[in-house]
């Protein structure tokens, strides 16, 4: 998709607008006042023009509202809507939560067309992949019409790139950054190209941005993943990562319309993401007595652990699209190829050495236990080799899809309309996995899995340097040079691990035809009704493998076929200029995650399995939402919505012991159906511009968002000693009861500010190995997040700016069951960021 080298499309593109005509650079005459076309109250203006003229509820931001926020990508943008959640990965924003639900529960798509996932287990797009400089608006759309794609429950977030239809004259700006870290204390650069202009006499519009960044930062982990008992730690591990993340993402819009009556659009999207990552640990296991207490000591195993790997992630759209008038009829076709991919070439998965018996180990703090011990603890000559992983895998995503719709507009009595619409969808996706996994865990040469000649202590695998662990202590750096030169010549064969690297293994089809019409009525000049039904026909089927008792691996196939019939009402009411009332009645439905639908079956022994379930049903939900919105002169509005969510079939892992085939087995790892499930809330927004203040308090902007979400869900397991299907309500996983945006902007004359808060509070990250037991849930606490930004134009062609990214240094915080027991603690530190933005025409 792309070339080895990010910066590949730059020159290209350089070249391209430099060289175009004279009279298309200059088409029209006018010059770009700056780069931001018009600033925050323009965006806000913008937002809420589209808003509003919606037939549906709909959230959004345009590209000059991202383009003023310390935004890195796409999910951090939309962190600042009402209803809508980040989850975080190292720091960074990856996966949008809305409404409550998890990133799997909703769509993304780019420029009207589904994306598929580039991770091999999950439908969720991590939205870091999208650097924020590329996007024209994102539009959060909570409540669906019959014409969309009925596959999100929370909502469906539409990224939409740049058209040079969007601008009022050609452009050609170049942007440049440069940012530190404050935990690692590096410097990352980062480079923008956004090019567009019209040719043809203004009939062919060309635009095309083009974005590369890498982010070498740090961040420094202490994990215990649950290990407590009767509040006493039974194990812990020290993480310390230094990762480098590359960015390089194009996009590239051609749209002709050579007169009123037709248009033709091809849009692209290509960008690539990748993760090179070492993650040095110092791990302590089998505590003497089982477990101990913070401030005792203990003799305990010590395990210094290397993985290092680097990953690669590429989402690539193209849209060909096209718009007829036939007179009465108005006729949309549409055909969209997406693709997802990850590869993860041979990776050090796991280089482990040991040394046991360390005595007078001892921790302090249960929230974040940091390890102490004696000079043996951090010796690298006491540790010795127990083995070496290796691993490697690709998953690709393909999904292609076809569209036609036609619709008509009438002209009704007294100015009023009314519209038709009708047409039909096929999309045909593939996802498939492949994994290979080796094995070095023995010195005897006549193992198959015989990790070489040579020394066997850690000493000889450090770099000399201490690792830079401001946490606390954990001993020199591994090398992971050292270590893969080790590795390089052994066999690869003979030390595969067969099971593993078959049964991740899965090929996955997914076909849709769906159907719908829709129509709408102006039952007064101020009431519009939407209604209409979709019709959604899936055929599934799912190839892999299962393993035996003794190892023995055989394929295995799953197929199956369902429909569903969705109906919606939209409805909205004016209750004069300013003031709307809506309310929305949908139906929905989502197919769980591809690592749940599996084929694949793993008996470990003739009591404990682990599986997929390819006969699980989508989720499917009845929607309703009901709200008020009020504009504030041009730039600001006032708006309420209470929304309420019935969910069949919802998801969940769980133990299937002494349940169907499982009879006798006492441990089952497998996935679930529950019954119900309810999502409700209440989202409160208010954004304005307070031109109503004298002098100079005239350039403040406000704005505030909040988003109150309750929600709860049936899970259960089958208990084989009583014999009874034991049952818990529990909130989703991912939902967070309180969700808050707050933001300050100013603007006068060259200057631009904006300081915005994002808080949310604590959500279930996921259910322990007992569902059932609310003790072992793992918990996500409260986050809040400061971020600053300052814009000042030199010139009306030239702007310095500087983000500042989690000044408050929030941390990541995870606990098991109640908030002292640790989870995760991780930490990664502020970022700051200077740049320039130059408009050269």
């Amino acid at each position: 998709m792309f070339r080895d080298s990010p910066s590949f499309p730059l020159t290209a593109l350089a070249v391209a607008m430099l060289a175009l005509p004279a009279q298309a650079q200059q088409l029209p005459t006018e010059k770009v006042e700056g780069v931001v076309v018009s600033g925050q109250a323009s965006s806000l203006r913008k937002s809420l023009k589209m808003q509003a003229q919606a037939d549906n509820i709909v959230s959004a931001v345009v590209a000059d509202d991202i383009g003023a926020l310390p935004d890195v990508n796409a999910a951090e943008a939309l962190a600042r809507l009402p209803g809508v959640a980040v989850q975080r990965d190292q720091g960074e924003g990856r996966y949008v939560v809305v409404r409550g639900l998890g990133p799997d529960m909703n769509t993304v798509t780019i420029n009207g067309s589904l994306v598929p996932s580039p991770e091999a287990s999950r439908r969720g797009v991590s939205m870091d992949v999208l650097p924020s400089g590329l996007i024209r608006s994102l539009e959060v759309i909570k409540s669906l019409t019959p014409d969309m794609d009925a596959n999100s429950l929370g909502g469906t977030v539409d990224v939409k790139t740049l058209s040079a239809f969007d601008l009022p004259r050609s452009l050609l700006s170049v942007g440049a950054s440069a940012s530190r870290d404050s935990l690692s204390r590096q410097t990352s650069p980062a480079a923008s190209l956004l090019g567009a202009t019209r040719l043809m006499d203004g009939t062919l519009g060309i635009a095309a941005a083009l974005n590369v960044d890498r982010r070498k930062f740090g961040s420094e982990d202490v994990e215990t993943d649950g290990a407590w008992s009767a509040g006493k730690l039974t194990g812990v591990e020290l993480r310390h990562y230094r990762p480098n993340r590359d960015r390089a993402a194009f996009a590239a819009n051609v749209d002709y319309k050579p007169s009123a009556e037709q248009s033709y659009s091809l849009h692209l999207l290509l960008a690539r993401f990748s993760d090179d990552e070492e993650r040095d640990r110092l791990t302590i296991s089998n505590i003497t007595g089982g477990s101990v207490a913070e401030g005792a000591t203990a003799t305990v195993r010590a395990e210094r652990r290397l993985r290092a790997r680097k990953y690669t992630r590429e989402i690539g759209s193209l849209v060909l699209g096209t718009e007829q008038d036939l007179g009465d009829w108005l006729l949309e076709a549409n055909l969209g190829l997406g693709r997802g991919t990850e590869r993860t070439p041979e990776q050090l998965n796991d280089a482990r050495f040991r040394q046991n018996n360390v005595a007078g180990v001892s921790f302090t703090d249960t929230v974040k236990p940091l390890v102490t011990g004696p000079a043996a603890l951090y010796d690298a000559s006491k540790y010795n080799l127990n083995s070496f992983t290796l691993q490697k895998r690709k998953s690709d995503d393909d999904e292609h899809n076809g569209r036609v719709d036609l619709s008509r507009s009438f002209a009704l009595a007294d100015g009023m309309k009314a519209s038709v619409k009708f047409g039909a969808k096929l999309s045909r996706r593939e996802k498939r996995n492949d994994t290979d996994q080796w094995s070095y865990s023995s010195s005897s040469a006549t193992s198959p899995n015989y990790w070489g000649t040579g020394p066997t202590t850690l000493a000889s695998f450090v770099t000399g340097s201490a690792l830079d662990f401001s946490m606390g202590t954990m001993g020199p750096a591994m090398d992971s040079a050292a270590i893969r030169a080790r590795l390089a010549a052994l066999p690869r064969d003979a030390a595969k691990v067969a099971g593993a690297s078959a049964l991740a293994d899965y090929t996955l089809h997914e076909n849709i035809d769906a159907g719908y019409a829709q129509a709408s009525l102006d039952l007064s000049p101020a009431w519009n009704v939407l209604a209409g039904v979709r019709v959604e026909r899936t055929r599934f089927d799912a190839a892999g493998f299962q393993s035996s008792v003794a190892g023995a691996l055989s394929p295995t196939q799953f197929a199956k076929g369902y429909s569903h019939w969705l109906p919606g009402l939209h409805t909205r009411y004016k209750l004069d200029r300013d003031t709307s009332l809506r309310a929305a009645w949908t139906n929905t439905v989502v197919r769980p995650n591809f690592d749940q639908l599996s084929p694949a079956v793993t008996l470990a022994s003739t009591t404990e399995a682990s599986l997929g379930n390819p006969a699980l049903n989508p989720m499917r939900a009845h929607n309703l939402d009901v709200g008020v919105e009020q504009l504030l002169g041009n730039d600001g509005a006032v708006s309420a919505y209470v929304f309420h969510k019935d969910i069949k079939d919802f998801t969940y892992a769980t133990n299937l012991a002494g349940t169907g085939p499982w009879t006798g087995y006492t441990s089952v790892t497998g996935y679930a159906n529950g019954p119900k499930a309810r999502v409700q809330g209440l989202e409160l927004s208010w954004q304005q511009p307070l031109r109503m203040l004298p002098g100079w308090m005239s350039g403040f902007i406000v704005g505030a968002n909040a988003a109150f979400t309750h929600s709860t869900a049936d899970v259960s397991r089958y208990d084989t000693a009583s014999q009874a299907n034991l049952v818990r309500s529990s909130r989703m996983p991912g939902q967070s009861d309180t969700t808050v945006n707050l933001m300050l902007g100013y603007e006068a004359g060259p200057l631009s500010t904006r300081l915005a808060v994002n808080h949310k509070s604590k959500y279930l990250l996921q259910f322990g190995s007992d569902v059932t037991n609310p003790a072992q849930d793992q918990i996500v606490a409260a986050q809040r997040q400061v971020d600053l930004s300052v814009a000042y134009k030199i010139t009306p062609s030239v702007q310095l700016t500087f983000e500042g990214v989690n000044l408050n240094n929030e941390h990541y915080y995870t606990y098991v069951g109640v908030p002292q027991l640790n989870y995760q603690y991780e930490q990664y530190g502020r970022t700051y960021k200077v740049g320039v933005k130059v408009a050269l025409f």
